[in-house]
């Protein structure tokens, strides 16, 4: 029962709140077999394999509680590649922007290397081999985690440029760039489409954010 749950400080004051085994390494002797008990007792929920989420103070104890899907992506990607080298990015994104109203079930993040697609019981994350540090970003907060997204602006361009991405329907691609072309930066997408070498992209957010 949550009156009984205990978690070691160490753990309970990390800023990513998605563990893996070996991040607990110095907290005890058998983590895997420790983060069975704490599965058991609601404080963690098993992702997948390798991959734990811690559930936020108000809800340790509650087998119910589900982390978001993008919570989830951006947290795996901070646990494996740090916080300053991912970013959610493409419809994950848009969503966190307000320009897809319904939830789909894949998440999109932004990592250095190329890696498979991960299958979590939350969803299916979407890995995309990607310089951040060449990306127009801004923070985002989840409850497992805080740091990057695309800007509105980057988020249209990297749409455009791969509408399918992240299982999206090309209609539903191109509703989003209607939605984020009302609110961009337009002097900034043209300087971010320049730099990127991205002028088709930039053509299609023109066409659909005209016909809004």
């Amino acid at each position: 029962m949550k009156g009984h749950v205990t978690i070691p400080t160490a753990l309970a004051r990390r800023a990513n709140k998605v563990l893996r085994p070996r991040d607990a390494a110095g907290v005890y002797a058998h983590p895997r077999g420790e983060f069975e008990r704490l599965v058991e007792q609601a404080v963690l929920r098993h992702i997948c394999t390798g991959y734990y989420a811690m559930a936020p103070m108000e809800r340790l104890g509650d087998p119910r509680w589900r982390p978001e899907l993008a919570a989830a992506a951006l947290g795996v990607a901070q646990a494996d590649y740090g916080r300053d080298a991912v970013a959610l990015m493409g419809v994950t994104a848009a969503r966190r922007h307000g320009a897809l109203p319904r939830a789909i079930g894949t998440a999109v993040v932004a990592v250095p290397k190329q890696r498979p697609r991960l299958h979590t019981d939350l969803g299916e994350i979407v890995f995309v081999k990607r310089d951040v540090q060449r990306l127009d970003l801004e923070r985002v907060e989840t409850e497992l985690t805080e740091g990057w997204m695309t800007t509105p602006e980057q988020t249209v361009l990297d749409i455009a440029a791969r509408p399918r991405l992240g299982g999206l329907e090309e209609a539903d691609a191109w509703q989003i760039l209607r939605a984020l072309g009302r609110k961009i930066d337009w002097a900034l997408t043209e300087d971010l489409a320049h730099d990127q070498h991205r002028p088709g992209a930039l053509a299609r957010v023109r066409k659909e954010a005209a016909g809004a």
